[in-house]
């Protein structure tokens, strides 16, 4: 039988599944509000847990804290040197600055703060005259009974300990004055430098930058009316800036002054306003120096075309020969322009001559007229020096051991001090019986007994290469100089041959001072008519002329 027809059954197939769509681009705004579009951070893979410093490795936050700490204490201990220093130098300026003269009532003549207590103190007045100038506002136009004896010829002396002088009343330490400049170097200020041409090296002031600071500095030479007659300062000029070269000071320039005739005050002056730009003017120098003269000098000559120093003349600061007449600070409108002039108190060295006689010989060391040269032996003599010893008062004393025939020797010093000259072999015993009599100062025998003697003793051999100039100068700090002359003394025959002993070149002298008292040997000081002839220029590059300092007068 055959089979049924089965009817054919058909099912859809599964449709395959459609392509993924790509993904659609960012739309692009073309308006100029679209920002663009930031990129994604892609997330930073973790480190793995056994890596150091993370998981279970991983610093406390208390041992992050303990590293900061021991940080912090390493840094302190590397800086701590420099700021150690800078605080030491902070309390310093402070203290310094502490120093500055306040609006406090003070001398004009000398600085003294006045009061009203001790009568032979400086800065005393009258208590009547105190109470009037004070009601009146007037203290500043007030002068203390010190200075009054001062401008009536009193030798009064008011400073002491180390640099000050001996037999007079002491109501200030050298020490003192010295602090009461030592705010000048944290002010901004200039410096007018005084310094004697008579005394030059023991009137320098070598370490004037620890009172100066790095304040410019104008170097003025004073006394230059006292050198002697027909000397060219052209010479003197070159000698001087020669040696502030070679003591290494920086200054702006040099000028070669004279307070009693005004010679070289105009340029001073001109260098001081161009230099000034609003500051204070300090006049700073050794004791006995000439800064109360200069200053006087100053204002005389500014008054022509400044009212203002004009009118400062009226009150401007004593003049004495009293080393240590001013004893603080003295302030003066001197300046049309702002910014004022300060006298200051001299320094007072240890060094210098004035250090160690009495007080009432201390006129004997200021010259009053121009100098002379002494000249030993003179020239109608036929004395040689060679075993002879000199006497310069009873302050110096110079044996010859060896010398040329016609070496000479001639002292520059105040024209009251007398030179002697005797035997060697004699020398002790004339010293000693004459110290105090012939040779003053010291002055009579109850300060001869007194007298501690010449205890420094320096012993010289000067070299000499030319015999037509001077070998050197001796510096005596706070008294003069003495040239030393090969061939000084001239000759009186054609026959030279007695200088043929000594041709090595070579002097020896013996120097006796009292003990804190310094010698200098120097390049020798062209004074005289002569020195014309023998003084030579240094040659320079223009390199070095123009470093080197310019001088005035």
């Amino acid at each position: 039988m055959a089979s049924p027809h089965l009817p054919f059954l058909s099912f859809p197939k599964t449709p395959p599944p459609p392509p993924p769509l790509a993904s659609p681009k960012p739309l692009t705004l073309h308006s100029p509000l679209a920002l663009p579009s930031r990129p994604r951070a892609t997330p930073a893979a973790a480190p793995p847990p056994d890596a150091a410093g993370a998981g279970p490795a991983a610093p406390t936050r208390g041992d992050c804290f303990l590293g900061r700490q021991l940080a912090t204490e390493a840094a302190a201990r590397v800086l701590a040197p420099d700021d150690a220093e800078r605080r030491r130098r902070r309390k310093e300026k402070r203290r310094a600055l502490a120093r500055k003269p306040s609006g406090l009532a003070s001398c004009y003549g000398c600085g003294a703060p006045l009061q009203t207590a001790e009568d032979a103190a400086p800065g005393y007045v009258d208590p009547a005259t105190y109470d009037l100038k004070k009601r009146h506002h007037q203290l500043r136009t007030v002068l203390c009974g010190r200075c009054k004896l001062l401008s009536h010829g009193h030798m009064v002396t008011a400073v002491g300990g180390h640099g000050g002088y001996p037999g007079g009343k002491q109501f200030v330490s050298a020490e003192e004055l010295r602090e009461k400049l030592s705010y000048l170097r944290h002010e901004k200020a200039l410096i007018v430098k005084l310094v004697d041409i008579v005394d030059f090296n023991g009137s320098f002031l070598a370490r004037v930058r620890d009172f100066a600071g790095a304040n410019p500095i104008i170097l003025v030479i004073t006394k230059v009316d006292l050198l002697p007659r027909d000397t060219d300062l052209n010479c003197i000029g070159d000698w001087v800036v020669e040696s502030v070269v070679k003591k290494k000071l920086n200054v702006l320039s040099v000028h070669l002054t004279s307070s009693k005739s005004l010679v070289g005050i105009t340029g001073v002056i001109s260098e001081i306003h161009q230099e000034k730009k609003g500051r204070d003017v300090y006049i700073l120098g050794s004791a006995n120096v000439g800064k109360s003269a200069f200053i006087s000098a100053l204002l005389r000559t500014m008054a022509y075309k400044d009212p203002v120093a004009a009118a400062a003349q009226k009150y401007k600061p004593i003049q004495s020969a009293v080393p240590g007449t001013t004893l603080g600070p003295i302030e003066i409108e001197a300046f049309l322009g702002g910014g004022k002039l300060y006298d200051t108190p001299g320094v007072h060295l240890h060094h210098r001559q004035a250090a160690v006689i009495h007080a009432d010989d201390l006129p004997s060391l200021a010259p009053q007229s121009r100098l002379k040269g002494r000249c030993f032996p003179a020239n109608d003599t036929d004395v040689e020096l060679s075993g002879n010893s000199l006497f310069w008062a009873g302050l110096v004393r110079i044996d010859v051991v060896k010398a040329l025939p016609r070496t000479r020797l001639t002292f520059y010093g105040p024209k009251k001090l007398k030179v002697n000259m005797v035997p060697t072999t004699e020398a002790d015993e004339f010293y000693k019986t004459e110290v105090g009599v012939t040779l003053t100062p010291p002055t009579g025998t109850e300060r001869a007994e007194g007298w501690a003697g010449l205890q420094g003793v320096r012993e010289l051999k000067i070299k000499y290469e030319e015999l037509d100039r001077p070998a050197c100068d001796i510096a005596i700090s706070g008294l003069g100089w003495i040239s030393v002359e090969p061939l000084g003394v001239p000759s009186n025959s054609a026959d030279s041959n007695g200088e043929e002993e000594y041709d090595d070149g070579e002097l020896h002298l013996i120097v006796q001072v009292p003990k804190p008292v310094e010698v200098f040997v120097r390049p020798p000081l062209p004074v005289g008519k002569a020195a014309s002839q023998w003084y030579r220029y240094q040659e320079l590059t223009e390199e070095e002329e123009e470093l080197r300092p310019k001088w005035h007068y």
